[in-house]
């Protein structure tokens, strides 16, 4: 059991949210455009504003997160003075700031000056005081670090290259110049550089620096180190000593070295500041316990939230119609499981090539230097094999060893059930003893000495980059029975969450981690909440959406004279329109594009089928983008109602279940918003409309006057309402509060989702509302409500005593309740 971090002696504690609102900033949102909209989102009841990453970074980035200088506040978004002026505006309206950091890597710009430090360490190499910055393998390169910057191969890009002012100009690409090589030949003088310039299709082997899973233009940053810590955290920890910065979120951690190292000491830096992990957690996976943070991001709690809205038995028979309609073979989208192991072999094998062959000579050199001859023998091939084979088995993101250290139990069982299966790849069992190695270096049990210490920190990092690409950006791509459940945090193979495991989770969240994160949307989000709570209806009538797709298919060739180029994507492709809801062949196709590419099953990033990928356009603007979409609105039009209740009983189980709520830009409304860029449109609020604004139901303004407007009113009044008693009544939700589950009684008690926060506030939320229907509603269905009168603050109603759930969800699929 964990327990909320307390603030390092002589600090004292700074205020825990009671609700966030999270701004993506960027050139055409900048500070003073949130200043704009801070009286918009201070009405709303939440405590705090929560700010992507506001560090210099490549110019024109529509997220921040390639960080280029930390030492100052982006200049793009208004620069230091521009936060201070947002920050004093939101303690105007009673506003806190919460800051989103990124300590693991650093964005590889053009031109490469923008980046100082790594400016330095091209010029200087090795010996450069900045070479500590950067998670760099100067051994593997012969003492020069990897660019793959070149559109070619280097002799037929030479030509495009020129020295120019003391610098190697290559297109938009500057370079710094090793002193005294400036007047040598082109060839020569290539060659004398700390560095070397290649075609980028060699990163995928060659690439000697830790990168941002599979991005070569984000390199690691060694945050491990004291000095490295001080230097990118300087601009930060003064912001958050000054009270410019309240609390802090933090990005990607199973990227860095040490994470709980790195949280301990950003912890007592920070005086202990309210701080949550961008962790993505598999379903029974544990938060480490020392971990000194409030909690997670809250992808967690989506799943859970998710995963009350997703019918079974449903799902079954729509994964059966999509094996039928796509004719995929089990391993390609057939059947979770092997999807996924097959994803997890093709990146390891092909993706991560390089981070592989990193980790392979550390353990063959391991092996080489050990005084004990049981380890000499171990022929690469087999190590390499060994390697891949247990990393594609880890079933979480990654383990958290420290080599000469204590073992936890977790990690040391699902290191040694990894190493069993990864046995079988082995036709010679005696070479299979390769697998040991890797499971005992993995687990820090060879010694505690450089390479050792080395093997077991980038096994854990290259599983974290293993597990999300191979399934959030593979695996879901192809698994697409139900898109709502291929979602980060998310478990496509069973997505489905009963009533009794929702109120353990809040049980034990309410316990262990109070102030944790929450989140329903986010900048990553591959799909809105509201898109996904539409999209899960589908396992409630999956017969009926088999029929409208062949109803589809056939308006498409008759309307628009296209088809689709596979059925894969022509399944995805509906989905994603019926759950976007409007006409918007804009959004459609760059999201659709996106999809065939992370799947890679006939086109990806690197290997591009532009005819393949040209009829996937086609396809998509005359059927889904075009005339057939009628058929799907009227189809919409059915389940009307079920998606109502998917809304907003999702919206008020986040803001109400324990944990704190991260609210996204404009989600406080109805909020239709596909995997980015299109979920970090410039928003709009009241009032405000910066340049590049669209409307968050579309862009085009289709869904004003329909019941879509009718909907996003009512969500957003549900939603401030819950917020204003986050905000006003902190004691019944916050890390003192209680949740006790209400049990509803009668034949339609599995459709209500119920529970109390501190006696004070009663939530009863409908699940899987059309199933429910069809079996003849609630009918004798009852809740029965803790002693005490207990008002409506929505619509005033009056209620006591036991409750009969079809008076009680009359006008409204969800009730929220404060005790008078």
């Amino acid at each position: 059991m964990a327990s909320p971090p307390s603030p390092p002696a002589g600090r004292s504690p700074r205020p825990v949210p009671t609700a966030t609102y999270r701004l993506q900033l960027q050139p055409e949102f900048p500070f003073a455009a949130a200043a704009a909209a801070v009286p918009h989102i201070a009405s709303l009841g939440v405590s705090h504003l929560h700010l992507s990453p506001v560090l210099e970074a490549v110019p024109g980035s529509a997220h921040g997160y390639d960080v280029t200088g930390h030492a100052r506040v982006r200049e793009e978004l208004g620069g230091e003075e521009g936060l201070r002026a947002l920050a004093r505006t939101a303690r105007e309206h009673g506003l806190g700031v919460v800051l989103d950091i990124v300590p693991n890597h650093m964005g590889v710009p053009a031109p490469e000056r923008l980046n100082e430090p790594l400016w330095e360490v091209l010029r200087e190499g090795p010996a450069s005081p900045f070479a500590r910055w950067f998670d760099i393998d100067w051994e593997a390169g012969g003492g020069r670090v990897l660019l793959p910057v070149l559109g070619g191969r280097l002799g037929d890009e030479m030509a495009a290259m020129s020295v120019r002012n003391g610098v190697l100009a290559y297109h938009d690409h500057r370079f710094p110049l090793r002193e005294g090589t400036e007047h040598l030949p082109l060839p020569e003088l290539l060659d004398a550089q700390h560095y070397r310039l290649a075609w980028w299709r060699l990163a995928r082997t060659e690439l000697n620096y830790r990168r941002f899973f599979t991005i070569s233009d984000l390199i690691g940053v060694r945050v491990e180190d004291p000095e490295v810590f001080a230097a990118t955290h300087a601009c930060v920890l003064r912001l958050v000593r000054e009270g410019v910065v309240d609390g802090l979120r933090v990005d990607h951690p199973d990227g860095l070295a040490d994470p709980g190292g790195y949280l301990m000491r950003l912890h007592e830096e920070t005086g202990g500041a309210w701080t949550v992990v961008e962790k993505i957690l598999a379903r029974d996976e544990r938060l480490p316990v020392s971990w000194p943070v409030a909690g997670t991001t809250g992808y967690d709690a989506l799943h859970r939230i998710d995963g009350l809205f997703t019918d079974p038995e449903g799902l079954a028979e729509l994964t059966a119609l999509h094996r039928e309609f796509t004719g995929a073979a089990a391993d390609l989208g057939g059947e979770w499981g092997a999807t996924a192991r097959r994803a997890a072999r093709e990146v390891v094998t092909h993706d991560l090539a390089a981070e592989v062959e990193r980790l392979t000579r550390t353990a063959a050199a391991v092996c080489e230097a050990a005084p004990e001859s049981a380890l000499r023998d171990h022929a690469p091939w087999a190590l390499r094999t060994a390697i891949r084979e247990v990393l594609a088995r880890v079933p979480v993101y990654r383990p958290y060893v420290a080599a000469g250290g204590p073992v936890g139990a977790e990690d040391r069982a699902m290191l040694e059930e990894a190493a069993e299966g990864a046995r079988e790849a082995f036709a010679v069992p005696e070479e299979a003893a390769s697998v040991d190695v890797v499971r005992d270096l993995a687990l820090g049990q060879l010694g505690d000495g450089p390479a050792q210490r080395d093997f077991c920190t980038r096994f854990a990092q290259v599983s974290a980059a293993l597990r999300a690409k191979s399934e959030e950006d593979r695996a879901f791509y192809r698994y697409t029975p139900l898109l709502s459940a291929t979602e980060v945090g998310g478990s496509p193979g069973r997505p489905q969450v009963a009533p009794e495991e929702f109120h353990a989770y809040c049980a034990r969240i309410q316990r262990d981690w109070p102030a944790t994160g929450t989140v329903l949307s986010t900048h990553d989000t591959k799909r809105s909440a509201d898109v996904r709570a539409a999209i899960a209806v589908l396992s409630e009538c999956p017969r009926r959406w088999a029929d409208l797709l062949e109803r589809v298919t056939e308006e498409t060739r008759r309307l628009g004279g296209a088809e689709a180029p596979d059925p894969h994507v022509a399944w995805t492709a509906w989905q994603t329109a019926y759950g976007l809801g409007l006409r918007a062949p804009e959004r459609l196709v760059p999201a659709l594009l996106k999809a065939v590419r992370e799947a890679g099953l006939r086109t990806s990033w690197t290997e591009q089928d532009r005819e393949y990928e040209a009829a996937v356009e086609r396809f998509v603007t005359a059927g889904p983008g075009g005339p057939p979409l009628e058929s799907v609105t009227a189809f919409a039009e059915e389940l009307r109602e079920p998606v109502r209740a998917n809304v907003l009983g999702a919206a008020l189980l986040h803001l109400t279940m324990p944990g704190v709520p991260d609210l996204y830009m404009g989600t406080e409304g109805l909020y239709a918003a596909l995997v980015d860029p299109d979920n970090r449109r410039v928003p709009e609020f009241p009032g405000v409309r910066p340049a590049g604004a669209e409307d968050a139901l579309g862009g085009d303004g289709e869904a004003s006057g329909r019941p879509a407007e009718a909907l996003s009113r009512e969500k957003r009044r549900l939603t401030v309402t819950a917020l204003r008693l986050r905000r006003e009544h902190p004691e019944w939700f916050g890390a003192s509060a209680s949740y006790e589950p209400l049990r509803a009684e009668g034949p339609a008690a599995g459709h209500c989702v119920a529970f109390t926060r501190s006696g004070s506030v009663a939530v009863v939320v409908t699940r899987l509302s059309l199933r429910l229907a069809e079996a003849g509603g609630w009918r004798d269905t009852s809740l029965e409500l803790p002693p005490g009168r207990w008002r409506d603050p929505l619509g005033g109603r009056k209620a006591e005593g036991r409750c009969a759930l079809a008076e009680l969800l009359a006008g409204s699929p969800v009730a929220l309740l404060v005790r008078d």
